[in-house]
């Protein structure tokens, strides 16, 4: 475990933000911390912002994508959330990460004018679903780099979307009980969102699944395997995510209100 990233969480811990059940699932297998660290990106001291909003995206990147011929939607639907982001108002308080299921990262944390557009080079579906094993790097990663504003002083708050189209089938350490302690803890403190889009692949109950993982309902999107209908959650997300980053007062609404607000 990296000395870095245990410590954040440690503190975090000390703090009452992490509880003991997450503390012990983020820290409790030596590689994760490694791969965190290599997510945490621009440093604290590099933002010049008086708060800081954290838009994180974990990708589908499993040969079912390539399958069903939907890797140019995801590229598109990345590519508009983030456009959407640059386009926003509070753009310079933004920082972005996008990783992918099977443990690439398009890019660690940076401002949102400096996230990498995915494209067919750099975006290619050809590997497995490690659902919950990479839901906790993820989230982890979520609250590391939270907890490294946090102690120096800048509010922070994180909006975070899982992607996938199919149920866990690789993950090795993890399952879906490990993650619900850390969502119950993020949402807890009321400074995160997490959200969830499953596209249908005929079999999997996705709001069952997210559900299992602690996901809220109302952070749930079920789109049909068309383009139509990924596109549109993908525009929904993105129109959330930019409320989100206005101010803190929107954050809250938003957070309450789901994608039905």
């Amino acid at each position: 475990m990296s000395s870095t990233v245990n410590e954040l969480f440690q503190t975090a811990h000390q703090e009452g933000v992490l509880s003991g059940q997450s503390l012990n699932v983020l820290t409790g297998a030596a590689d994760i911390g490694p791969k965190i660290q290599a997510a945490l990106g621009v440093p604290v001291d590099d933002v010049m912002a008086s708060e800081v909003v954290l838009l994180t995206m974990m990708v589908d990147d499993s040969g079912s994508i390539r399958a069903m011929n939907n890797e140019p939607i995801v590229r598109n639907g990345h590519n508009l959330v983030i456009a959407a982001e640059r386009g926003s108002k509070a753009r310079d308080s933004i920082l972005v990460h996008t990783l992918y299921l099977n443990g690439g990262i398009l890019y660690p944390y940076v401002l949102v004018d400096q996230a990498e557009v995915m494209d067919d080079v750099n975006y290619q579906a050809n590997g497995g679903t490690p659902l919950y094993d990479q839901t906790v790097v993820l989230l982890g990663t979520v609250m590391a780099k939270a907890q490294e504003f946090v102690g120096n002083g800048v509010p922070v708050r994180t909006v975070t979307l899982i992607i996938t189209d199919g149920h866990d089938e690789h993950s090795l350490r993890f399952r879906a009980k490990d993650v619900v302690p850390i969502v119950t803890d993020m949402l807890r403190a009321e400074d995160h969102i997490v959200a969830a889009m499953g596209i249908d692949d005929g079999v999997t109950d996705f709001r069952a699944v997210f559900r299992e993982m602690g996901i809220r309902d109302e952070w749930i999107l079920t789109p049909a395997n068309t383009e139509k209908e990924i596109r549109a959650s993908f525009q929904t997300f993105s129109q959330s995510a930019v409320r989100a980053s206005q101010s803190a007062v929107s954050f809250s609404q938003t957070a309450i209100g789901g994608f039905g607000k």
